[in-house]
């Protein structure tokens, strides 16, 4: 009875959580559809959200199709941008030489536009899977590199204290001091990488692909089907949302969550 009476808490706190957010989408979606039906704005301008449920409905298919292709340039962006992301910190706070050379550059390429690059990276890797790929890479790289980074060198005092009364050398403090105590600061920086990902790949597909949910948005949007896009949009975004969650729950115990 014990363990079923836990479950029932655990399934009741669940729902209590999810509760707000399900109710503040479905209040999103009634002052849409009141809007649209108060102005009567014409469906090419402002489609309602049961005429855009219709069409995803009608064209699950073809936005299936077109999300399988983004998100597969989402979840290899975000490997590569992890393990990238993940060995520069590590070389960061192992040396100051790497920090004099690198940080600036590091900063520097957070000043460029997103867009001034894509049609560059279109160029030099093609209208394949790569141009995207390297989108979402360039988009989430900063994010986990200045997270993990940032988390190795506020690494407790008292922990390096101890560490160099036993006389550790820095190899064992970095690999078993630093980098357990900055894990969760990693977890954020995952966590976040999981939601801008999707803009990076969805940047690269409006530039140049002939695939994907940015490509679909752009094709729709040219044959004035604002439904059609509408729904890739919202296909998008929920596509976001279970990336972030899905990192959420791999990166729990990393953060120090339950």
């Amino acid at each position: 009875m014990s363990g079923r009476a836990a479950q029932d808490a655990a399934g009741g706190c669940a729902m209590t959580r999810w509760l707000p957010a399900v109710a503040a989408t479905l209040f999103a979606l009634a002052i849409w559809q009141a809007v649209v039906s108060l102005t009567d704005l014409p469906r090419f301008i402002l489609p309602g959200p049961v005429l855009v449920a219709e069409t995803w409905w009608q064209s699950r298919w073809l936005i299936a199709e077109h999300t399988a292709v983004t998100a597969l340039e989402v979840l290899i962006g975000l490997a590569c941008g992890a393990v990238l992301g993940v060995a520069t910190a590590l070389q960061l706070a192992s040396s100051r030489i790497a920090r004099v050379l690198v940080q600036p550059m590091l900063v520097f390429t957070q000043a460029l536009p997103v867009f001034a690059l894509a049609p560059i990276l279109t160029l030099w890797l093609g209208y394949g899977l790569w141009s995207k790929v390297a989108m979402a890479v360039l988009i989430i790289y900063f994010p986990i590199t200045a997270a993990f980074f940032d988390g190795l060198m506020r690494t407790p005092v008292g922990y390096l204290d101890l560490a160099r009364t036993m006389q550790a050398s820095p190899r064992a403090v970095l690999w078993h001091i630093r980098v357990p105590a900055a894990l969760p600061q990693l977890a954020s920086g995952l966590r976040l990488a999981a939601v801008y990902a999707p803009i990076g790949a969805v940047i690269g597909e409006w530039v140049g692909a002939s695939k994907g949910l940015g490509y679909l948005m752009l094709l729709a949007n040219g044959r004035a089907k604002t439904d059609l896009m509408f729904a890739a949009m919202l296909t998008l975004g929920v596509l976001s949302v279970l990336l972030h969650l899905a990192m959420r729950r791999a990166t729990r115990r990393m953060a120090g969550e339950r």
